[in-house]
């Protein structure tokens, strides 16, 4: 299991060195998961076992991830007097993201049924 969780960190170390040299507007950890995606994805194209190293820390992480919304909870809790004087704003960005999520999500299943509309 420590194999697998050093092959994470390292992948993650790989994404954030790239935004650090390339200054890329996108979190480090998210170009790290792309990173991973794209190696696990050539392991399985060029046949070689699954490693399994990975599969075991990644669900050891999965399992325990409720853990890791504590600090956030901490953080509203420790911040309440200026959550609540932004309570406002902070419905209202809620409200306009959860409008534009929904219609997104809306186009995109349209335009997925019509391409595949169309291959059939």
């Amino acid at each position: 299991m420590i194999r697998g969780f050093a092959v994470l960190l390292l992948f993650q170390l790989l994404g954030e060195s790239l935004v650090f040299l390339t200054k890329l507007p996108v979190p480090g950890p998210v170009i790290g998961l792309v990173l991973l995606f794209l190696a696990l994805r050539a392991f399985h194209l060029t046949g070689r076992p699954k490693p399994v190293q990975v599969e075991g820390a990644s669900a050891a992480l999965l399992s325990n991830l409720g853990l890791l919304f504590v600090p956030a909870g901490v953080g509203v809790v420790s911040l309440w007097g200026v959550v609540k004087s932004e309570a406002g704003s902070i419905a209202f960005v809620l409200v306009l993201s959860a409008v534009f999520t929904l219609a997104v999500t809306v186009w995109t299943f349209i335009a997925a049924r019509r391409f595949f509309a169309r291959q059939a």
